[in-house]
């Protein structure tokens, strides 16, 4: 009989702050919430798609520096403090550097930059 379940391997990160990462389907869930956030600037404040996509961007900027790179500490008491000098990005993958999930994390907002800019230059190219 064929196995229908997914076998996902028992994460090595005890960080109940950043484990949730690690989880099947997080990137696909973080690009779905990008999406949307796009098409409800769209929908609100009824801009152009460049506009719109400029607007998400910096608003992920803002929501991911002030999260990933300023705050430090977990919200969690059962670490005993042992992660309070770290922000959440040096909290990730138990501090392991270029994993799959901080490589993900940086090409993201290259990929909004990315966008951003070609969406301005048609529009500078059109007008």
């Amino acid at each position: 009989m064929a196995n229908l379940y997914v076998r996902a391997v028992p994460s090595t990160d005890l960080n109940r702050n950043t484990e949730w990462f690690t989880y099947p389907g997080v990137w696909t869930i973080y690009m779905l919430i990008l999406f949307f956030s796009w098409v409800a600037v769209l929908a609100v404040i009824g801009c152009s798609s460049g506009m719109a996509w400029t607007i998400v961007h910096l608003a992920h900027f803002i929501v991911t520096y002030h999260f990933f790179h300023w705050k430090k500490g977990t919200p969690f008491a059962d670490d005993q403090g042992i992660y309070n000098r770290l922000t959440w990005w040096e909290q990730m993958d138990s501090g392991k550097q270029l994993t799959r999930n901080r490589k993900f994390l940086t090409v993201v907002p290259v990929v909004l930059w990315s966008d951003v800019s070609i969406n301005g230059l048609c529009l500078v190219l059109r007008d």
